[in-house]
């Protein structure tokens, strides 16, 4: 098995990264020429999301061909040239694998639809009358999760858009059609994969009409999901490879399992339940200010639990599928940068293997479109009716694409402060964020050492050189204070805390006088020599004493700044 504990994933949406030919498309040649920015930042694997032909009626999640490569991103050369450079710079590629459902376009759903049946038993057909579908489960985008097809005179199951079609996987063909795909990649040097909703592949045999939701309850964690994972991992000889499950509507039991290294099925989970915190009675569209009692609560079940399991979590705020982290929990203004460094050593600092998002390490901030004519995401699109059908004016349900919307993860990515932030010469396919500025590009923060570029590549660099953050246990601390969040990480004679502010306001904080004594061997903000004669420019001093900070001894509080964010260790760590 694969030692991933110190070792850190980007995540490159090469659609909207960079664009080499003028097309307004990202390109593979693009990743190749960034490669040297990518080392220096400190990453190990690079995820890739779909690069496959497509429609791209879901932005390459929608594979019409899963061992090619889409003429709209470069040519298998140019993929076999990126696996080798990436290499030369130690990094390997992590593959995005969309199991669950295949286009409609694909050669085995037209082989279907032409009525050979052995196609048919590839997918999730029913019988049925074309006024009733085989239940009333939703899809993800909204409507039905059913399709009507008038020649067959049947039904097919798409939890997703109409053009994603679920695969069977209660054949034993369709599972090796998919193995034989995991091996034709990792043959051609492919050291890591990340299987899209894999949780959701393993569906009842009867399936039933659901009265309480939308269906998820009889299809997520599914009657014969381990047993199909530890089938996948071990015949298609990928159990050295570094693997990770988006798993969609969870449970913490499911996810120990999934990354258990006993259980031979994955080497860690994304769960998305610290991502619903905002969402009003669990509904993605329908806006609230953060539960941040919840989400403190979240981060502690996950990261405890996992922890006593022996299960392993992928970190992350920010994907090709959720709004910038800095505008949904940080800020905009003022603490922009503040916030979008604690953000980030937050959860760098957990158990558990950090991902980056193209543009977090940057501070990106979410698209804010004035008009819908400027998104391009289907889910966005379809809701925006549905929001309006329900009653939304224009502005309310343009007001909630700008906090919800996919489109805010993938604008093109920020290099320059040209005309199109150095992502293209010609206009792209999506447009730059509304609020983008020279500040929130890679070569004005390349120059500026406070940077949150910077920041994150001392967060990279901690995680390699101190193992009590690889390795180490995690143990949350009473803060008193739902605004705040503090844990600590110990392994052996290796001990570090870290102290976060999740306001722009001052916040009260519990701490223990013995904490005085320790250093800072990280924070978000800039020493002086005013805030620490004895450090002047480093990030070293201690939190309490060297910061003019005062103790009450019998509260045990201090104050932290807004957005502040700071990192004790003992005396093991003070030199990286």
């Amino acid at each position: 098995m694969t030692d991933f504990s110190d070792k850190v994933v980007y995540q490159i949406y090469p659609k909207s990264f960079r664009d080499t030919n003028g097309d307004g498309f990202g390109d593979i040649p693009g990743i190749i020429e960034k490669l040297d920015y990518l080392q220096e930042l400190g990453v190990d694997y690079l995820w890739l999301t779909p690069f496959f032909p497509s429609p791209q009626r879901d932005n390459g999640y929608d594979v019409s061909d899963y061992r090619s490569v889409n003429p709209l991103f470069g040519t298998m050369e140019d993929l076999e040239a990126l696996i080798r450079e990436s290499r030369a710079r130690s990094m390997e590629l992590m593959l995005d694998m969309v199991f669950n459902h295949t286009s409609t376009e694909h050669e085995w759903f037209q082989r279907a639809l032409a009525g050979e049946e052995k196609y048919q038993h590839y997918y999730i057909f029913r019988e049925g009358a074309p006024d009733r579908a085989p239940t009333n489960w939703q899809s993800k985008f909204g409507g039905s999760a059913w399709e009507y097809v008038p020649g067959l005179k049947k039904w097919y199951l798409r939890l997703f858009d109409v053009t994603q079609a679920d695969l069977n996987w209660d054949n034993p063909e369709v599972r090796e059609e998919l193995k034989e795909i995991l091996r034709f990649w990792k043959d051609k040097g492919i050291r890591g994969f990340r299987f899209d909703v894999i949780n959701l592949v393993s569906k009842p045999a009867q399936m039933e009409d659901d009265f309480e939701g939308d269906g998820r309850r009889f299809y997520s964690d599914g009657p014969h999901i381990h047993e199909y994972l530890k089938e996948l991992v071990r015949d298609a000889r990928i159990g050295d490879c570094v693997t990770v499950g988006e798993m969609s509507s969870t449970s913490l039991s499911h996810c120990i399992r999934y990354s258990s290294p006993k259980e031979k099925e994955l080497s860690m989970c994304f769960n998305f339940h610290h991502l619903k915190v905002d969402y009003k009675d669990g509904d993605k569209w329908a806006l609230m200010a953060p539960d941040y009692r919840k989400l403190k609560e979240l981060f502690v079940k996950w990261q405890t639990g996992m922890q006593e399991g022996s299960g392993w979590n992928a970190l992350f705020w920010c994907n090709h599928d959720q709004p910038r982290i800095v505008s949904r929990m940080g800020d905009e203004g003022i603490y922009w940068k503040e916030s979008a460094k604690m953000l980030a050593g937050m959860i760098h600092l957990m158990r558990g293997t950090p991902y980056i998002y193209q543009g977090e390490e940057i501070g990106m901030q979410n698209a804010h479109y004035p008009s819908i004519d400027q998104y391009r995401d289907v889910e966005s699109l379809n809701y925006y009716e549905i929001l309006l059908e329900n009653g939304k004016t224009k502005e309310e349900a343009l007001a909630t694409l700008a906090a919800r919307s996919r489109d805010n993860s993938r604008t093109p990515m920020q290099w320059n402060k040209g005309a199109f932030g150095g992502f293209s010469e010609a206009e792209p396919w999506l447009p730059m964020a509304a609020g983008f500025r020279e500040a929130i590009t890679v070569e004005a923060q390349q120059k500026d050492g406070n940077s949150i570029l910077a920041f994150y590549k001392k967060l990279i660099t901690m995680r390699k050189q101190y193992p009590v953050i690889a390795k180490g246990t995690i143990a949350f601390l009473e803060t008193e204070n739902d605004m705040t969040l503090a844990y600590e990480r110990t392994l052996e004679d290796q001990k570090l805390i870290v102290l976060c502010n999740l306001d722009g306001k001052e916040q009260k904080i519990k701490i223990s006088p013995e904490w005085s004594s320790c250093p800072v061997i990280l924070q978000n903000g800039r020493r002086t020599e005013a805030d620490c004669p004895s450090c002047k420019d480093t990030d070293f001093g201690t939190f309490l004493t060297d910061t003019g900070r005062t103790l009450t001894s019998e509260e045990k509080t201090c104050t932290m700044k807004p957005y502040e964010f700071v990192v004790l260790g003992n005396r093991t760590l003070k030199q990286l």
